[in-house]
């Protein structure tokens, strides 16, 4: 028989055999489970529940292969097909002014690529595995480890580079990298003694690259820091065994881990350090070199949403926040069934690079029987903290319908003056705040000598754990040494160094035991000239006579940094640059003293002496001057007063605002200060005035942004904040539509509209933080 007639006969009505039995099958199961479940009388919830998942799952696979898509098509295509990709995924010099294209750069990549793939599979080995092991162990998950570990072709991806030419150090070069990875890795794992795999990994961040030292010797840099200033977003697709964990919760727990160890290799405040000449000392590139502490305290949230499901419908939520700053983090206590949560809590962090890094608050809904669910996020730039010394805000949170949130953010400069000390201790006895500190150790570990046998068979595999109250640190193992060198470096927040102790232990990792400890008083730094102690031997106990560890030890007391902005008492602007509508008023400036008691005291203290300085303005008012000016080359315009006495040109009130444009995070904040001088025409019919605000032209349900309503007030206090996601080029095109409203209905009027101004941010250079008074006019 010839071999079509083999074929027809394996086919029934233009359906192959195989086929058509398959489907058969297939429909009988169907049918058979259906008529089972309900011969068993199953609950249809056995069927349903894994609908639902799958469902899900679908749904999440989707959004993540359309993801993936783009950033493959972004790292494999030219410039012209990436800028016709989504408008988040453009490379950072189509945002930024002062980051250029790099495509020479990506030419080079490419071409090293295959070398460089050799050097991370064996760093992904050596490093990231054991760490990994140790996270999902944790998890009683065992047996962790790499089998095959292929990059692939396609090499990372530089979006723009940006090099900084000022407030730099004059023997360092700082470069900021904009990259994404998006490449055709395959990587399997034995997770539990089965196989699985990561396909499609993608991972996105801004690198920083330090080059430090320069020298005059050839190779002229003596060695890099690179290292992502916040963390980098991250994704992949799990294939075999592991694919079960790709659904809802599971893949956000593994997702976690991952970022959790890429964060404690390169992610600030750990580094990766390349030493480039053996002229540099290791200290200079590995050593922490913190810039300050920011100090966060979060107060309180305000009308966040409703997450629970209660009896009669819409309940409330379980609030709770992640704060982080780079790798570090810390998470705020959960308060139960509330919208209105106030927390309290304090946190402090060791920033090293202040220029970049971001401040990010994550509020989620506590739920035991299924995933927490996202309540908004709010971020917050290290940099502007800096500038103003202390700042205190609510902040509206992104990425939710409403709610806001309450913090007092200080920041704390770093002092080698030990009679500092004193005003730090004051400080924190009056925040009454037991967790705050008062200074910052870094500690820098450079190797030890002579460290006796664990076993008698070979040497020990030592490595070294120090210790400050509860929070320990630890160094990488060396193996098979009695002479490790380690050079590390770690820091740690003191709460009184006369009278606190660090504490130092070298132990062996296959046996346990230990090597040999130590005890440092830190009172002993006091002594100590700029309170350093560099690369000095200290002699372990129990241990062997010869025994030692080499250290470096800096001690720094935090101080409360001067406000740099109060301390300027004049904003210039160009005459052309302001409306000829808006009055704007000089304003009296107080001194930095009073700002630094301010922090010191508690909140009724604080409220109390700020009543004080306004009946002390008050006076002071009948000298100001108001009005616009009228010769650039003279005028100088001053910041506006905390109070005014005007009614306003149409003698419906004013309201007082601050405005800026921030170029990097490309958002526009306004905040509403006040409204003065409301009219009232009746004594019996006090307003409830808010404000309502809108961009222009448009004026989208999504621009609108809205404060609380102050009962019975003519002159009420706001100090709200909101931002607005908006580019550069669409800043000189819009207006900012600020209304004043009543909640109550009044009776001499049929709208509830109480004044209007409507401003042209064409007109000013928002780069700078802008506060004025304007004249509120009858609604448009």
């Amino acid at each position: 028989m010839s071999e079509g007639e083999k074929s027809t006969d394996k086919k029934i009505a233009g359906m192959s055999l195989n086929g058509f039995l398959y489907s058969f099958i297939k429909k009988v199961s169907i049918v058979g489970i259906i008529y089972l479940a309900g011969y068993m009388n199953c609950s249809t919830a056995w069927f349903v529940t894994p609908i639902i998942l799958l469902c899900v799952r679908e749904q999440i696979r989707e959004d993540s292969e359309r993801r993936r898509n783009i950033a493959k098509a972004t790292a494999l295509t030219n410039e012209k097909d990436v800028l016709l990709a989504r408008i988040q995924d453009l490379p950072a010099w189509v945002y930024f002014p002062d980051v250029e294209r790099a495509e020479w750069l990506n030419l080079i990549i490419k071409q090293c690529w295959p070398n460089v793939n050799h050097y991370a599979r064996e760093m992904i080995r050596d490093k990231i595995q054991p760490i990994l092991a140790k996270s999902l162990s944790k998890l009683k998950l065992s047996g962790f480890r790499f089998e095959r570990i292929i990059l692939g072709s396609v090499p990372p991806r530089v979006g723009g580079v940006k090099v900084y030419d000022k407030n730099t150090a004059r023997n360092e070069i700082i470069m900021d990298i904009d990259i994404f990875y998006a490449g055709d890795c395959d990587i399997t794992f034995f997770l539990q003694g089965m196989k699985a795999g990561v396909k499609d990994f993608q991972l996105h961040g801004m690198l920083r690259v330090i080059m430090k030292p320069l020298i005059t010797t050839v190779p002229i840099i003596g060695g890099l820091q690179v290292f992502f200033l916040n963390n980098p977003s991250i994704d992949f697709n799990l294939i075999g065994i592991a694919d079960i964990l790709d659904m809802p919760g599971l893949s956000d727990m593994l997702r976690r881990i991952i970022t959790e160890q890429v964060a404690s290799l390169m992610v600030l405040p750990n580094k990766f350090p390349v030493q480039l000449s053996d002229i540099v000392e290791a200290a200079e590139l590995k050593a922490p070199e913190p810039e300050g502490v920011l100090r966060v305290h979060f107060i309180e949230g305000k009308n966040l949403m409703r997450k629970d499901i209660g009896m009669l419908g819409k309940g409330k939520s379980d609030p709770y926040a992640i704060i982080t700053v780079g790798a570090q983090e810390f998470r705020t206590k959960t308060i139960q069934n509330t919208v209105d949560p106030k927390w309290d809590f304090w946190c402090e962090f060791d920033i090293l690079q202040s220029d970049g890094q971001q401040l990010h608050l994550h509020l989620w809904d506590f739920d035991d029987t299924s995933d927490d669910e996202a309540l908004g996020r709010a971020t917050v730039e290290v940099s502007n903290v800096i500038k103003k010394g202390q700042d205190n805000m609510w902040i509206t949170l992104e990425q939710a319908k409403h709610g806001m949130i309450h913090i007092r953010l200080t920041w704390l400069t770093l002092s080698s003056n030990y009679s500092d000390l004193q005003a730090a201790l004051t400080e924190t006895q009056y925040l009454r705040v037991t967790s705050m500190s008062t200074a910052l150790l870094v500690i820098f570990v450079d190797s030890a000598r002579n460290l006796p046998q664990a076993r008698t068979s070979s040497q020990p595999d030592p490595f070294a754990v120090f210790t400050m109250y509860k929070e320990s640190k630890q160094t990488g193992v060396q193996m098979r040494t009695s002479d490790p060198v380690w050079e590390e470096g770690f820091t740690f927040l003191i709460s009184n160094p006369e009278t606190d102790t660090a504490y130092v232990r070298i132990s062996d990792q296959k046996t346990g035991s230990d090597l040999g400890s130590l005890d440092i008083n830190l009172s002993s730094l006091s002594s100590k000239t700029n309170l350093e102690i560099v690369k000095q031997p200290f002699t372990l106990l129990k241990s062997g006579p010869n025994t030692k560890i080499i250290l470096s030890l800096r001690l720094r007391i935090l101080k409360n940094a001067s406000n740099t902005e109060t301390q300027k008492d004049q904003l210039e602007f160009p005459s052309s640059e302001l409306p000829s509508a808006v009055n704007v008023h000089s304003e009296q400036i107080q001194t930095s003293a009073i700002s630094d008691l301010a922090a010191n005291l508690n909140e009724a203290d604080t409220t109390s002496l700020a009543e004080s300085i306004e009946e002390g303005s008050t006076k002071e008012t009948s000298s100001l001057i108001s009005g616009t000016p009228t010769s650039s080359s003279t005028s100088v315009i001053h910041r506006t007063p905390s109070i005014t006495s005007s009614s306003g040109e149409a003698g419906l009130g004013r309201i007082q605002l601050t405005l800026r444009y921030s170029v990097q995070r490309q958002r526009l904040t306004v905040v509403v200060n006040q409204v003065a001088n409301l009219p009232l025409k009746d004594p019996s019919n006090i307003p409830d005035p808010y404000v309502k605000l809108y961009l222009l032209p448009g004026r989208s349900k999504d621009s609108k942004r809205k404060t609380a309503v102050i009962k019975d007030n003519c002159n009420p206090i706001f100090d709200e904040k909101f931002e607005y996601l908006i580019s550069q080029g669409e800043l000189n095109s819009q207006q900012l539509e600020v209304t004043v409203c009543t909640q109550k209905q009044l009776f001499y009027s049929s709208s509830n509209v109480m004044g209007q101004v409507i401003i042209d941010l064409s007109q000013w250079n928002l780069t700078q933080p802008l506060s004025s008074w304007f004249d509120l006019q009858p609604e448009k």
